[in-house]
């Protein structure tokens, strides 16, 4: 059971929906998202990813407990939430140290800190860790001393510290193909329990499914790596991995298959307590902002955006579970 205080269960609230379930809407996107720019073949300036950034922000925070975003250009979108969504920060800088592809080691912003993330109004403290849990002690102990770190200064702030953890494998770079889907379940439940160790101080995990959905038999018309059988075992290994609260990303996947993969978590034992969705939500207002403009991207965001998330919210109410119930006030 977590431990909180009552000033980061205030946090918490402002981060969840009422019933204890966080429906929260990430785009702390950086390098990524200009990524997506470059894929059209259109110039991406800072002004563009900050106004599409407001965009999001504006048009589908009324359907999030709350979103989370980077203060290299998401501030003008803090400003643009809905008032009833609550703010996560990303702390990390985009990517990992140039030219470490082994270690993946994560750099905080320099100019940041826990006290300067609570004074901008944010209601909770996010980093994402690039993590192999059989790589050398050599690396992951500094990893575990970055996360330590920051859960410190969360600690001294009395904020919610979310930690984000993105697994890979030193050898198998492709962390979309097959050989990487048969290490998946390994990977994450481990950092899983790493991670929720008292050390970090961590208040809730943001992390993968542990298994590739789309090697699952029956969600794919490919190669399969697991049975049903075998990937609800994953699952059920997963929850069990931890006592902390524990939501899950989107990895880039579609909305349609991210909720079929919260129903068939829900069915395996996972007690889940939301998501941190990110591109499943709103990926395909990229091509018309992009294209078009903000008058085409707000219509789309109003259709099928608004769509994509209110459709997942019907999901989490009917698979997740309310964090409420594995909370200890003190």
């Amino acid at each position: 059971m977590l431990k909180l205080t009552k000033g980061k269960k205030a946090y918490m609230d402002n981060l969840s929906a009422d019933n204890g379930f966080i429906k929260a809407l990430a785009i702390d996107q950086r390098g990524a998202m200009g990524r997506m720019f470059d894929d059209l073949n259109v110039e991406v300036t800072h002004e563009k990813i900050e106004e599409l950034k407001r965009l999001v922000s504006e048009e589908l925070t009324p359907y999030a407990s709350s979103i989370l975003l980077d203060p290299v250009y998401g501030m003008p979108a803090t400003k643009a939430r809905h008032k009833d969504a609550g703010l996560l920060l990303a702390y990390e800088q985009t990517g990992y140290v140039p030219d470490d592809e082994i270690g993946r080691q994560a750099r905080l912003i320099d100019d940041l800190s826990a006290y300067r993330i609570r004074k901008e109004g944010a209601d909770g403290v996010k980093i994402l860790l690039y993590y192999d849990v059989d790589q050398s002690d050599e690396i992951n102990d500094q990893k575990k001393a970055f996360v330590e770190r920051v859960g410190s200064e969360c600690v001294g702030e009395d904020i919610p510290y979310y930690l984000e953890i993105l697994t890979y494998d030193a050898e198998v770079t492709d962390t979309k193909s097959k050989e990487f889907a048969k290490l998946k379940p390994h990977k994450v439940n481990q950092a899983m329990v790493e991670f929720s160790k008292p050390q970090y101080n961590v208040d809730v995990l943001k992390i993968e499914t542990p298994v590739n959905m789309n090697f699952v038999e029956g969600y794919t018309d490919g190669e399969v790596v697991h049975t049903k059988e075998e990937a609800a075992k994953y699952f059920k290994e997963q929850d069990d991995a931890t006592h902390l609260p524990y939501i899950f990303l989107s990895a880039g996947v579609s909305a349609e298959l991210f909720m079929q993969t919260l129903e068939f978590a829900q069915e395996s034992g996972s007690k889940f307590n939301g998501v941190l969705c990110g591109r499943a939500t709103w990926k395909g207002v990229v091509e018309p902002f992009a294209k078009e403009g903000a008058d085409a991207a707000r219509e789309w965001l109003r259709t099928e955006g608004k769509e994509n998330i209110t459709a997942l919210n019907e999901v989490i109410e009917r698979t997740a579970t309310s964090w409420h119930d594995i909370v200890e006030i003190i």
